[in-house]
This record gives C-alpha cells, sequence and structure tokens, in this order.
C-alpha cells in the first residue's frame, strides 16, 4: 500500500485569490487557517513580490520581497499598503497613507500563498539564539529572526527533527540578496556549498554562507557572509523540510521538447515553483491550482520580477501525482532545474482513498 499522510495539505497551505475593493481596513478570510507566511502580489498590475510572516508581525514596515534586494520595509508600504495583521482565517490589509495599491486597490486581482507553522517555543541549542521563530514539525516548515554573529561556523538549531531540503535567508537590516539554498543545487553533489537568489535570474553559483556545511536533522551552520552571518546584521530564515504527500524539494532535467518530463511528487500539486540552476537569466516560474483550476494550467508568476501574470507558453499539468511539463521553455524545460511543490492532495490519504487527476 503506497504511503499516505495523516493530514490535510489544506491545513498548512493554502492559495488565496481575491479582488481589491479600495476598502481599508479589510480582513482576506477563506485561507483555512491562520497563516505565519503569507506572499501575496498583483495578478494584473506589475507589483513586488511581499513577503510578510507571523514571526515579525504584520505593519507598515515589515514587508520583505523576494524581487527586490530592499531590507525589511524597503518597498515603501506605509505609503502604498500593507498586512497589518494575520487572522484566523486569513489576514487583514490596511491602506497606506497615500493609497492601497500594494493590498487592495480596486484596479488589482490578488493572489498570496500561505503557509502554517505556529509552534513558538521549545527550540534550544546552537550558538546562535533566534529572537523568535515559530516552527511546525508535521508540515516540515520552520521561520526564525536572528542577529548575525560574524562567525564562520555558527550554528542556529530549527527544531524540525529532520534534515531540511531547503533553506531561504535574507538580510532584514541592510539590502542584500535572498539567500537560497537546495538540496539539488549542483545536481545534489556538496549542494550545500552552492547558492541561488531568489531575486535574480543568475544560475547557481559556490558560496559560502552556510559555510559549506550541510544541515543536519538539529542545526544549520552559517558563514561570516552578507547574506547569512555578518555581525550586526539582522535576519530572517525560512527552513523546509519535505513531508510525503505534502512537500517536495527536488531536481530534474528538461529535455527541450513540448512533451516534457513528468516530476513525480506523490501528491497531486497545489503550488509549484522551478528554476533552471544551470544557466543564468532564467526567471523563477511559479502556478498554482487556484488561478488554474483545470488542466492544461498556463498560468505562471516569477518569484524575482514584478511583472505581472502571463498565459503564454507556460504549460503544464498538475497531475495526480505529481507535474507534467508541457511546453518547451528554456527558463524550465532545457538544463538542470530546482523546484519547490506543495499538496492540493495526496496520492493515499488517511482513509486509504486515492488521490485523483483534475
Amino acid at each position: 500500500m503506497a504511503a499516505y499522510i495523516s493530514f490535510q495539505p489544506s491545513d498548512y497551505f493554502s492559495t488565496k485569490l481575491y479582488t481589491g475593493d479600495d476598502t481599508s481596513p479589510k480582513t482576506i478570510t477563506g485561507v483555512g487557517f491562520q497563516p505565519d507566511i503569507t506572499i501575496s502580489t498583483s495578478r494584473n498590475v506589475s507589483m513586488a513580490k511581499f513577503v510578510w510572516d507571523a514571526v515579525r508581525g504584520g505593519g507598515a514596515d515589515k514587508e520583505l520581497c523576494t524581487n527586490a534586494t530592499s531590507q525589511e520595509g524597503g518597498e515603501d508600504a506605509d505609503a502604498y499598503g500593507y498586512l497589518s495583521a494575520f487572522a484566523s482565517d486569513g489576514y487583514t490589509v490596511t491602506a497606506g497613507s497615500i493609497n492601497d495599491n500594494f493590498v487592495n486597490d480596486s484596479s488589482s486581482n490578488y493572489v498570496s500563498w500561505n503557509w502554517k507553522a505556529g509552534t513558538t517555543s521549545g527550540i534550544s541549542g546552537g550558538t546562535i539564539t533566534p529572537t523568535a521563530y515559530s516552527i511546525n514539525t508535521t508540515s516540515g516548515i520552520g521561520i526564525y529572526q536572528y542577529d548575525g554573529n560574524g562567525t564562520n561556523g555558527a550554528t542556529i538549531a530549527h527544531g524540525l527533527g529532520a534534515v531540511p531540503h531547503m533553506i531561504w535567508i535574507k538580510c532584514t537590516s541592510t539590502s542584500t540578496d535572498w539567500y537560497f539554498s537546495h538540496h539539488n543545487l549542483n545536481g545534489g553533489t556538496t549542494p550545500w556549498n552552492y547558492a541561488m537568489n531568489l531575486n535574480t535570474t543568475s544560475a547557481e553559483y559556490a558560496d559560502t554562507g552556510l559555510y559549506d556545511t550541510a544541515p543536519t536533522s538539529s542545526l544549520v551552520t552559517v558563514g561570516n557572509v552578507t547574506n547569512t552571518n555578518n555581525s550586526g546584521k539582522s535576519y530572517m530564515m525560512y527552513v523546509f523540510v519535505g513531508k510525503k504527500g505534502y512537500s517536495k524539494f527536488g531536481g530534474f532535467t528538461g529535455n527541450s521538447n513540448a512533451d516534457g518530463p513528468f516530476i513525480y511528487t506523490g501528491f497531486r500539486p497545489a503550488f509549484f515553483c522551478v528554476k533552471r540552476r544551470d544557466a543564468a537569466n532564467k526567471n523563477w516560474a511559479m502556478w498554482d491550482d487556484k488561478r488554474d483550476p483545470y488542466n492544461v494550467a498556463t498560468t505562471a508568476l516569477w518569484a524575482d520580477t514584478t511583472g505581472t501574470e502571463t498565459s503564454s507558453n507556460y504549460k503544464i499539468d498538475f497531475c495526480s501525482n505529481g507535474i507534467k511539463i508541457r511546453e518547451n521553455h528554456g527558463d524550465w524545460n532545457t538544463g538542470e532545474m530546482v523546484y519547490m511543490a506543495f499538496s492540493e492532495f495526496p496520492s493515499v490519504s488517511s482513509n486509504d482513498v486515492a488521490g485523483v487527476a483534475r
């Protein structure tokens, strides 16, 4: 019998769509839980990809952006609107001093991707103690705020009880690139000696942000570099562990063919993000099951740009147990890729019911 997951993925990840209406404050409901990470953007107006998290809390100066190097609060959300609070079934958005373009303008259709963590005590160990954190060992996600100590080989306890598969780090006190690490960088050979940047189209590169040290089931090791651990700098770290039936962080080789590869995940995906790692000038493409509820999914957004969504030349299928590439595209079907995927429905659920295609 296939391995199954004992919880519903929608209790830990959810995509939410809404149409702006210029009201303030406005509570966005229907997420299905109180999120601890929310990434939001407009679908039809060029806009940053805003990152908000419950560890830092909502507010006019709390945004980060996956497409930008800017420090916390660097995108002028106090003028153009912001996520002001997390709620039991979503979050509240509030207009800035000028308008609410970033979060609730009547000319915009919005999408947000939401993850649940929730445990805020119990971590111990490491040479850097997070100033605040929220973790979830069931869904394999951790959110950590910490101050750098400028020491090579410093360690941070993550409390997830398993070896991480993907780590994002962003300096919040100065402008720097997003640090992205993944267990399939460099083809899985010494992957933690390499990095990419969420905010750029660059290829993978050798980097000592994790001090060339693989994370363990208890610790993440960081090096004394600006992106991860300079003294006097503050950071946010987002750690992900793959969970069967819920999340998958992997890699694949493109075939440069419209009949592209099939990527097995073990679940019907709700969200899929892919980046070519072996060539520059390739975007981070993102799809989800709400903007494209039926196959073929064609509507992509990009983590590294302010660009609006497009439905041209970005074809994939969300299958019952993975992703099928349906387009010959140089960004994600030629060369070597890394990806992240989160589940809508596992291949086999806790009641032994098989997942089905869309």
